[in-house]
């Protein structure tokens, strides 16, 4: 498994389509801080929007968000709920916190 791009080269491949993050965020009718949260978390829409800019599918840029260490494909659903607990304090079944 390949490591993924660098957040400087997504920035600087945007720059060389003549583009960058805060446009591509206004364009998509977003703050223009949005998309900058994609180069760190799982977010589809935002991985979406920054790869068909630069021309590449997003599996290429962020692989270890596509792709497990034996390069099969994960369950993006999995994924995303993961991230989601993580960002909600794990609010979930098994945290005494969690309100059913």
């Amino acid at each position: 498994m390949t490591n993924g791009w660098h957040q400087a080269d997504i920035i600087a491949g945007l720059r060389k389509k003549g583009t960058s993050l805060a446009a591509l965020s206004r364009a998509a009718g977003l703050s223009s801080s949005t998309l900058a949260n994609a180069l760190t978390r799982p977010w589809p829409k935002g991985e979406f929007l920054i790869a068909e800019a630069l021309g590449v599918h997003p599996s290429e840029i962020w692989p270890e968000r596509y792709f497990g260490e034996d390069g099969e494909p994960f369950d993006r659903a999995i994924l995303m709920k993961n991230a989601t607990s993580r960002l909600k304090g794990a609010k979930t079944k098994e945290n005494p916190l969690f309100i059913d």
